[in-house]
């Protein structure tokens, strides 16, 4: 049997980016609106920086109006929400993100419901979990909406196969599994809980991994042919025992890579598949948000 097919999410990201832009060039032209993303990171954690630095750059690429806001790590959560208030009101921007992890004592869950849904272009508002849910126009989180465009890529219409997402996050399997069900999918939501987690994923055609354990799908989870979409990211201590010992470590998704690629038909590698798109439908969103706001409907990107 033939190795799986690698769905390569670096080069669909470059490719959703550049439609951006070119979408975000024309309504600049036509209605005068540059969508405006503004970034919010409160303290010092070095992941987030990277993560907020690379936001930053990529949506000033896009030829985007792009602010950061960086807080010190005392900030309280009014004055959080303040700011949150301020960006709401800025009619040049369009979408606002706040980088979570916060620290542990600012109440995430009021920070995020602060945030106008119209703006949250990260899709966690509880309005736009509830529009996506009864299928009306929402704003998606960025992950799952980029798995899904891979999915699409990679099989083309969905309709009728049966999909199980592994992972139950209101950040990824919940929404995963909503945008599944709009593609007339079968869908199972499965997790930490469920009897015989392998047999319901041999079931899958479709098997979405969001759990952030690492490799815990196996090759012999997977139903021969299965196109299988890693979303974890995880760090482990490296294999050589003696670059393990100086700290180094190796990323990893939730799904054994090696095995899977022995089974599936098609799979996302780890890093360098579903990763990119996060940031490129962040970019996706942010466009929508600002056609919306200029009263036209957003191209289909």
């Amino acid at each position: 049997m033939s190795r799986a097919r690698l769905i390569d999410g670096k080069a669909a990201a470059a490719a959703l980016v550049t439609r951006v832009t070119e979408a975000s060039a024309r309504l600049i032209q036509s209605r005068g609106v540059r969508p405006g993303l503004a970034v919010v990171i409160v303290g010092d954690d070095p992941a987030s920086r990277i993560y907020v630095r690379n936001k930053g750059l990529r949506a000033q690429e896009a030829g985007f109006h792009s602010v950061t806001h960086t807080l010190d790590a005392a900030t309280s959560q009014e004055e959080l929400e303040a700011l949150i208030g301020r960006l709401n009101a800025d009619a040049d921007i369009h979408g606002i993100l706040v980088q979570l992890p916060l620290p542990s004592h600012l109440d995430a869950t009021g920070v995020l419901a602060a945030i106008t849904p119209d703006k949250d272009v990260d899709g966690f508002h509880v309005v736009n979990a509830g529009r996506l849910a009864v299928g009306l126009p929402a704003m998606v989180p960025c992950t799952p909406l980029g798995c899904l465009m891979l999915l699409r890529d990679t099989l083309g219409d969905l309709r009728g196969l049966e999909a199980v997402v592994v992972g139950r996050s209101n950040i990824v399997g919940k929404p995963m599994a909503q945008l599944l069900l709009a593609q007339d999918c079968t869908v199972t939501v499965a997790h930490s809980r469920t009897r015989d987690l392998p047999t319901v994923c041999r079931r899958a055609d479709i098997l979405v991994a969001a759990v952030g354990r690492p490799e815990l799908v196996r090759g012999n989870w997977i139903k021969p042919g299965a196109a299988v979409i890693d979303v974890g990211i995880n760090r482990i201590p490296h294999p050589d025992p003696a670059l393990a010992a100086q700290g180094k470590t190796r990323v990893v998704g939730d799904v054994a890579f090696a095995e899977a690629e022995e089974v599936a038909g098609a799979v996302t590698p780890v890093p360098g598949g579903v990763g990119p798109m996060t940031i490129a439908c962040l970019l996706a969103n942010t466009y929508t948000a600002a056609a919306r706001t200029a009263g036209i409907e957003p191209e289909q990107l």
